[in-house]
């Protein structure tokens, strides 16, 4: 039996978590009018045709999770990296009510993507405002022209996310990429006070992209961490191919951590952990243990390196004591009640490469070495 979409999308916005005009916005631009025919479902193998199987298709689309509909560019590879995608719909709720969107805003998006998302900032605004979106691939752009007609939305191709049209400022500004480094264009685009949203990771390598919901004060910007995130990245702030920390180094046994990495993964501070880090790159992966294959934390800066394993006991090596910096940072959050993402706020003047994160339970804050974008 094909799949009623339509139903399919009523159930998808009853589920949102959101306010009553965002959640309007969102009935009335179903999100299977924006997906295009093939999507790419898993991480290898090849990609799915609605003609193939519309009902599995369709299942993906009205899934809470983000759909992929590009990998590699465009290209090919051993995987499937993603390069476009539709967002979670929690996520694109989330980030348009911490950047206050309402009738008559200008916004520029960074992203364009399928063009779902700016359909619906279009129907929050109305005809009374201005949604002009930004997206970095012309063969993308093109798609999502035709699929914007009709709302009043304004796409245009720039050689980099970096650099919207000149000239001209807007209400907020939310990007649908990942950055470290905030460009300055993004800055100068935004009115006195305006809110900047957009998935914010100290390391270009990071996994972790937790949205922050800033506002411009002169040349600085401000703001909470409002969720989790864990978007594609800006394509001119991809770290390149990076060796896993410690591959194929001899190992020492190091000090235990107070707990075992599932525990640790677990926990809900994998996020806070890594704002608490300056320079390390902070993950998890699959390891034997003991015959069977476990996820452990891994942490590295430069050539020091530290696997946290099952059992709580930890290996490692270099010359940065990144195990005890793990473990001073836990134990931190512990003895403070493990304060949450929200609690943690960016602080940036990104013209001078500065990158602040704050967290008041904590009574600490850490400054992270960002390049500048000149």
């Amino acid at each position: 039996m094909t799949a009623d979409l339509d139903a399919l999308h009523n159930v998808l916005v009853e589920r949102l978590d959101t306010t009553p005009a965002i959640r309007d916005a969102f009935v009335a631009h179903p999100r299977h009018r924006f997906i295009p025919d093939m999507v790419w479902p898993d991480a290898t193998g090849l990609p799915l045709y609605r003609t193939a199987d519309p009902d599995r298709w369709a299942h993906l689309v009205y899934s809470t999770d983000a759909v992929t509909t590009q990998a590699n560019d465009g290209g090919s590879g051993p995987r499937n990296e993603p390069s476009s995608s539709s967002s979670a719909p929690q996520v694109m709720a989330d980030m348009i009510a911490a950047a206050g969107i309402h009738k008559g805003m200008r916004v520029l998006e960074i992203g364009t993507g399928t063009g779902w998302n700016a359909a619906i900032l279009s129907e929050l605004v109305g005809a009374e405002g201005e949604i002009t979106s930004v997206e970095i691939d012309p063969g993308m752009a093109a798609l999502a022209r035709e699929r914007l007609g009709g709302t009043g939305v304004t796409v245009r191709t720039a050689a980099t996310p970096a650099a919207p049209a000149t000239g001209e400022t807007y209400d907020a500004v939310i990007a649908t990429c990942a950055a470290t480094r905030i460009p300055n264009s993004w800055v100068g685009a935004l009115r006195e006070g305006g809110a900047l949203v957009l998935p914010w990771s100290p390391h270009p390598a990071a996994h972790s992209t937790p949205i922050a919901a800033l506002r411009r004060r002169g040349g600085s910007l401000s703001g909470p961490f409002i969720r989790e995130g864990a978007f594609m990245r800006d394509r001119a702030q991809r770290p390149g191919e990076l060796p896993f920390p410690g591959l194929g180094q001899p190992a020492a046994q190091l000090t235990p951590f107070p707990t075992g990495s599932a525990e640790l993964i677990g926990s809900g501070m994998m996020t806070q952990l890594l704002l608490m880090l300056p320079g390390v790159r902070l993950g998890t992966g699959l390891r034997p243990f003991h015959g069977t294959p476990d996820r452990i934390v891994w942490v590295g800066a430069g050539t020091a390196w530290a696997y946290l394993w099952p059992d709580g006991t930890v290996t490692g090596g270099g010359d940065r004591d990144l195990d005890g910096e793990l473990a001073a940072a836990y134990r931190l959050l512990r003895e403070t009640g493990m304060p949450g993402l929200e609690s943690f706020v960016l602080e940036a003047d990104p013209a001078h490469g500065f990158y602040r994160v704050a967290c008041e339970p904590l009574g600490r804050s850490w400054e992270h070495l960002v390049d500048t974008d000149g």
